[in-house]
């Protein structure tokens, strides 16, 4: 089974984490998007992933990425937190 993986990061860290799932041999879509208070630029990132390669996805973005904030999982759905970068699975 497939898994979609959308990841929001802040615009200045983006190229890096970009670089890195495509260096892996991940494909990813990404989209430019503004917003909160301050209304920083942010950009989404969406990697279609196996199942069984969610693990290695989830990696490359807690090595590209500085941890902040954590963010308590949903009741059906755990989502991790990596600084200002969010990922629901």
């Amino acid at each position: 089974m497939r898994k979609m993986v959308m990841t929001v990061v802040p615009r200045d860290g983006a190229e890096a984490l970009l670089n890195a799932l495509v260096n892996a041999g991940y494909t990813a879509t990404f989209m430019e998007s503004r917003g909160g208070m301050l209304r920083q630029s942010q950009l989404s990132l969406f990697t279609a992933v196996d199942s069984d390669e969610l693990d290695k996805v989830l990696e490359i973005i807690r090595k590209s990425c500085t941890p902040q904030v954590v963010v308590e999982a949903e009741e059906e759905q755990e989502t991790y937190s990596f600084g200002q970068t969010s990922i629901t699975t």
